[in-house]
């Protein structure tokens, strides 16, 4: 780090969320040099977004994560519902999930705080020797033919080709830019959240009391506390002494069993998408593009694929000079699964959906995108790659953990012809159910971008993700 100026990056990330740190991680795993500023002065405290979806937790496992997430997170416990101040019967959040298979190795949702899961990304980034720059909040951005150039609160300056807002659903960036947002209020009245320690109430149950609740947060000895207000005027207060009003109110816990309140926000529902992905050479992510409830558990979720499917069109273009149309795919196939997601947690936060197979997000996928290309066997292109083994006993996601391509031969001889370029690792596995015979070509974030049961059409795809 220069004194007077932040080093010129490939990518300017703005924001140290879940949204930024996981694209950062992706981004410094394909050698793009990277710079991550953050406006506070440390990650954030809280434990927000706490639910993990599988696909999510398969894309942490391709990232080098899954171990910390599996050790410091837990499943999702069975609600409680108290009346009287007695446990009057169970009550189930989710619906049943199928156990894990070969081809969905994460089955249900699993709940880690989010500032720990920031922790993890965090670690998992200096490990890969990348680093954030805290108090770093951004005061101006400019952009020409070339790149970037970001002004800093502390008087330093950025410079990048690309810059990527994923400073939050208040996004700095985006009012910058002058990218409008269109969307609703889910509920007019105001909720609040907070991480609490209560010592007395037990930990097997996520507790559901009227207008509460209160859910055990694996790895700590904390509940996130949520509450919902009666009405849109009504304004909740943070306070310590505020939070503890409020449970004593709802529950039949006294105030004084609240032993300390360790993080405390108010929001309103919202739900609102992007006009635009993006301007230029900036990419709006996560919560700066899409504003979801919390009550379907997609926000993280959908923002940290965001980055997902960013991350390694950036690294093809600025790393193995692929087209920079590559880079238009990230919106044209993003926007449509953020609205999609938007619709889904609104429906559940209304109570007209449950929250089930749609909300683990392993149905989801880019068919009939600009990135998917033919079919064969039980798959078309566009779909989520699934899991499965191949010879020697490795897992399919052994074979496509990192920042190459994979080609899967299911079935098959792989085909001959002219060498594949280095960034396309080929695989010989038998034909499975998940796949059945043909060649899949697995793109960088698990999903099918060309499927086929000869080779033809294959160096085509290739000639728009690389250059070959």
């Amino acid at each position: 780090m220069e004194l007077n100026n932040v080093k010129e990056a490939g990518v300017l990330i703005v924001g140290a969320g879940p949204t930024g740190l996981a694209l950062a991680c992706d981004l410094a795993r394909r050698g793009v040099p990277t710079t991550v500023v953050e406006q506070a002065d440390g990650l954030f405290p809280g434990s927000r977004g706490k639910g993990v979806q599988p696909r999510t937790m398969e894309v942490f496992d391709d990232l080098g994560i899954i171990d910390a997430v599996r050790e410091h997170g837990g499943p999702a416990p069975t609600g409680m519902v108290w009346r009287d101040g007695r446990p009057h019967h169970e009550h189930a959040i989710f619906d049943a999930s199928a156990p894990p298979s070969e081809a969905e190795p994460y089955a249900g949702p699993w709940l880690l705080p989010q500032w720990r899961t920031q922790e993890i990304l965090h670690a998992r980034l200096e490990q890969l020797g990348g680093r954030v720059v805290f108090g770093a909040a951004l005061t101006g951005l400019a952009q020409d033919a070339d790149g970037i150039r970001a002004e800093l609160s502390d008087g330093r300056t950025a410079t990048a080709r690309y810059a990527v807002a994923a400073d939050g659903g208040r996004s700095t960036v985006r009012g910058l830019l002058g990218v409008g947002m269109t969307g609703e209020s889910v509920a007019p009245e105001p909720m609040l959240v907070a991480d609490v320690r209560i010592p007395s109430l037990g930990r097997d149950h996520w507790h559901l009391f009227p207008s509460l609740a209160l859910c055990p947060l694996p790895g700590t000895d904390e509940f996130q506390l949520v509450a919902r207000y009666d009405t849109a005027q009504d304004a909740p207060d943070t306070s310590p002494n505020g939070v503890r009003a409020v449970l004593a109110a709802r529950t039949h816990l006294s105030p004084n069993q609240l032993a300390e309140v360790r993080w405390a926000s108010d929001f309103r529902p919202r739900a609102a998408l992007a006009d635009r992905f993006r301007d230029g050479r900036v990419f709006l992510a996560g919560d700066a593009a899409h504003i979801h409830s919390p009550a379907g558990g997609q926000g993280l979720n959908t923002s940290v694929q965001d980055a997902y499917n960013l991350g390694w069109k950036l690294g093809q273009v600025l790393r193995h000079g692929a087209p920079k149309a590559l880079l238009d795919t990230y919106e044209q196939e993003r926007r449509p699964v953020a609205a999609q997601m938007l619709d889904l947690s609104t429906r559940v936060h209304r109570g007209e959906q449950r929250r089930g197979r749609a909300t683990r997000q392993l149905g989801l996928g880019y068919r009939g995108g600009p990135l998917a290309s033919g079919a064969a066997g039980a798959l078309r292109a566009g779909d989520r790659a699934p899991d499965g083994r191949a010879p020697g006993g490795r897992r399919l996601f052994d074979l496509f953990r990192g920042p190459h391509f994979t080609l899967l031969a299911a079935g098959r001889a792989i085909p001959p012809g002219p060498d594949l370029p280095g960034s396309v690792h080929a695989h010989r596995v038998p034909e499975s159910q998940a796949y059945g015979e043909g060649l899949f070509l697995v793109r960088p974030d698990g999903y099918i971008g060309w499927a086929g049961d000869d080779p033809a059409g294959l160096d085509a795809f290739l000639t728009r993700v690389m250059r070959i």
